[in-house]
């Protein structure tokens, strides 16, 4: 194990993350911290869930996943720890890893308690801490009693549409919809399509990058992690558009 990623919605106006990642390294002065992301929507456990989701295996075998969302010390409360094919992830018991993988055995899955003395910094960085030091993850925590599940919010598929849902809007205003490449080729079964992510004026091609079309067009294509992405040549489809978050968007084929 070498390397820590961090999921968090800690922001980066306060100092949070970085405390976070001084904790660490206090631990696991050896360790490299990489930032997916600490802008994450306060509490959105389904959001980071799609960021782990996609990125966790551009990493190697091995590392740790932090995920830090809605994360924070009550008595009731416990961190989770698990291998999931290679992969390490630790976090809060609030849903979010079942968002990630929805058919997961609890039965992999240990429990931390938080000890009341210890901060939500301290709490994650001592078992980084164990971890790097070569401890088995079954001798840092116990079976999870009560392992949390939610549903992740899934696209409506017929034999003739799918209606999916916007799950993403990243920086420059391309917004990420819940519908994979495999998912698409299935239902569309070498029929033509037509992409409404508006009334009006759809899209019946994809492209393999945002330069396919003239600048100003819209364009539709699967991402670098395998998901149907709208947006603008050289514009904000967010914004031009007024594609938001959790609109949906219908895919009709003929």
């Amino acid at each position: 194990m070498d390397i820590v990623t961090l999921t968090t919605d800690f922001g980066t106006k306060d100092y949070y993350s970085a405390l976070l990642k001084g904790e660490i390294l206090k631990a696991a002065p050896r360790c490299r911290i990489i930032d997916i992301s600490h802008n994450i929507e306060r509490h959105d456990i389904m959001s980071a869930a799609f960021f782990v989701k996609g990125i966790y295996l551009s990493f190697p075998k091995q590392t740790l996943h932090i995920v830090a969302v809605n994360t924070y010390y009550a008595p009731t409360n416990e961190l989770i720890l698990f291998e999931n094919d290679g992969y390490f992830f630790l976090g809060s018991n609030n849903g979010v890893f079942s968002l990630v993988f929805p058919d997961i055995d609890p039965r992999s899955i240990l429990e931390v308690p938080m000890n009341s003395r210890e901060n939500i910094y301290q709490s994650l960085s001592l078992i980084v801490g164990r971890l790097f030091q070569g401890k088995m993850i079954h001798e840092i925590g116990m079976p999870v009693q009560n392992y949390e599940r939610r549903l992740a919010l899934q696209a409506v598929i017929s034999s003739d549409y799918i209606r999916a849902t916007i799950m993403h809007v990243d920086v420059f205003g391309n917004v990420v919809v819940n519908l994979d490449r495999k998912t698409f080729e299935r239902v569309r079964d070498g029929r033509k399509y037509a992409i409404y992510y508006k009334s009006d004026n759809p899209i019946s091609t994809l492209s393999h990058r945002y330069s396919n079309v003239t600048v100003g067009d819209a364009c539709a294509f699967f991402n670098d992690i395998g998901m149907l992405e709208i947006a603008i040549n050289m514009g904000n489809a967010h914004q031009l558009l007024g594609l938001n978050k959790n609109e949906t968007i219908q895919i009709d084929f003929y």
